[in-house]
Order: C-alpha cells, then sequence, then structure tokens
C-alpha cells in the first residue's frame, strides 16, 4: 500500500469552502454556502474520483447529539470531522471564498503532503475503466 494514489485509483478528495462564514448565523445562507459545495460533487466525481464534504458528516453528528451549526457544540464537532476526514483523503479542492476551516483544511492537507487544488480542471483525470 503506498501513501499516495496510484494512478488510475479513485482519490477521496475533500471538498473545502465557505460553509458558515460570513452568513451570522443565518440558515439559509449556510445552506447556500452548502449548495456552493455541493455543486463541485459532480465535477469533482465526473474527473472518476469520489467527493466528501466535511458538513455532509458534521452535521448529522451534530443533529443526533441534538445540536445544529450555531450551537456552541458545534465547535468541538465541524473542525475536528474535518480534520479527522482529511486523514482518509487523498487531495482537497479549496473553492473560493474566507473561511477559516477551509484555509486550516488546505494547511492540514499541505502539512500531509496532499495535493490541493483550486479548480475542477487541476484534478487528474482518471483513465482506468471501473470494473463494474
Amino acid at each position: 500500500m503506498t501513501d499516495k494514489p496510484v494512478a488510475g485509483e479513485p482519490m477521496l478528495i475533500l471538498i473545502a469552502g465557505p460553509y458558515r462564514s460570513g452568513t451570522d448565523g443565518d440558515p439559509q445562507a449556510m445552506a447556500a454556502n452548502l449548495a456552493r459545495l455541493e455543486a463541485a460533487a459532480w465535477p469533482v466525481f465526473a474527473t472518476g474520483h469520489l467527493p466528501v464534504i466535511g458538513e455532509w458528516i458534521a452535521l448529522p453528528v451534530l443533529r443526533s447529539a441534538g445540536a445544529g451549526p450555531t450551537d456552541p457544540l458545534a465547535e468541538q464537532v465541524l473542525y475536528p470531522t474535518a480534520d479527522r476526514l482529511l486523514a482518509h483523503c487523498d487531495a482537497v479542492l479549496r473553492l473560493p471564498g474566507a473561511s477559516a476551516g477551509a484555509d486550516q483544511d488546505v494547511a492540514t492537507a499541505r502539512r500531509r503532503g496532499l495535493p490541493v487544488y483550486h479548480d475542477v480542471a487541476e484534478i487528474p483525470r482518471r483513465t482506468q475503466r471501473e470494473s463494474v
């Protein structure tokens, strides 16, 4: 097993960008930010890789604790979820926009030697056919 994906193998790519940043806790603004993150999921998938967004994991964790993204518990869930998730990711796609959490994801990825992409066009396209 290698530390980096072998050519042709799908990468697990964390999509990082603003979620709570700039929303002042407004649920509609956070939903719009999540929609922007999710809009990158198909283009990443279309390159032959698997996209993941930290909030896809963190938000159900918060809900199961009876909390939401603006509750104090969110600080103990959102960033740690992304950090734990990055231990399994092969790369990060950093979307535009101010976000301390996304900047932290990028710093963590770089410390771990993972590639950080700023545009889907930078992500290597898989050429190997998937087995069905």
